[in-house]
C-alpha cells in the first residue's frame, strides 16, 4: 500500500484526500477490509485526525460513496458543444477511462452489494441515478429539438432509461474484460445502438 507523507492541508482539502484515501483502501480491500487505519496509513495521517473528520466508518463509507457518484455525474454534466456533440461526449465519457477503469468496477461492486442493505447508500444510489438520468434527459430533449424533433419530458424520460441501461452493460462489460474488444469498439457500439433507438445520427451540427 502506498503511504503519502504527512502536511498540514486546509480543511476542505484535508477532508477530500481522506475521502479519495478511502476509495483506494475500498477498491483494493473492500468495505469490510478498508480499515480506517488502513486508510489512515494511506492518506498519511493518524487514525484520530480519521476521526476528527468522520465521526464513524459507516459515515466515510457513505461520503465515499456520494463522492463517486457525484464525479459521474459532474463529468457528464460538464459537456460542452452543440446538442449532439454533447450528447456523444457524455456516452464516450461514460465508456472510457477513469470512468471505465478496473478501479471504478471494484468500487462499484463495493458498495452495490450493501445498497440493497443499508438505507443512507441506498438514497445516495437513487439519488445519484436520478441526477444522472436527469442530466441525460436534458441532453435528450436538447438533442431531439435540434433535429427538429422535440418530444415531451416522458419521452425523454423513457430513452433517457433505455440508454442509461444500454451504456451501463456496456461499462461493466469493458471494465471486467476490455481485452475482449477493440479499441473504441464498446463506444461505437453504444453510439450505433442510440442512434437506432431515437433514429437519428448522432453527429455534429454544421454551422451556417
Amino acid at each position: 500500500m502506498n503511504r503519502r507523507s504527512f502536511y498540514r492541508a486546509p480543511e476542505g482539502e484535508r477532508r477530500h484526500e481522506l475521502i479519495e484515501a478511502t476509495l483506494d483502501c475500498i477498491s483494493e480491500f473492500g468495505l469490510k477490509g478498508a480499515t480506517v487505519r488502513q486508510i489512515a496509513l494511506r492518506a498519511g495521517v493518524t487514525a484520530g485526525l480519521v476521526r476528527h473528520y468522520f465521526v464513524s466508518k459507516d459515515q466515510m463509507v457513505a461520503e465515499a460513496y456520494r463522492a463517486v457518484i457525484a464525479s459521474l455525474t459532474e463529468k457528464a454534466a460538464n459537456v460542452e458543444g452543440d446538442p449532439a456533440t454533447r450528447l456523444r461526449d457524455f456516452i464516450a465519457i461514460n465508456l472510457t477511462e477513469p470512468v471505465a477503469d478496473s478501479r471504478s468496477i471494484s468500487l462499484w461492486a463495493a458498495f452495490i452489494s450493501q445498497v440493497r442493505v443499508d438505507p443512507v447508500l441506498a438514497e445516495i444510489h437513487r439519488d445519484g441515478y436520478l441526477a444522472f438520468r436527469n442530466v441525460l434527459q436534458a441532453l435528450l430533449a436538447d438533442f431531439l429539438a435540434a433535429n427538429g424533433r422535440p418530444a415531451g419530458p416522458e419521452e425523454c424520460r423513457r430513452y433517457a432509461i433505455a440508454i442509461n441501461g444500454l451504456v451501463d452493460g456496456l461499462w461493466v462489460e469493458g471494465c471486467l474484460a476490455g481485452d475482449l474488444f477493440r479499441e473504441g469498439e464498446l463506444v461505437s457500439i453504444a453510439m450505433a445502438s442510440v442512434e437506432a433507438l431515437l433514429g437519428l445520427p448522432i453527429k455534429k451540427t454544421e454551422n451556417k
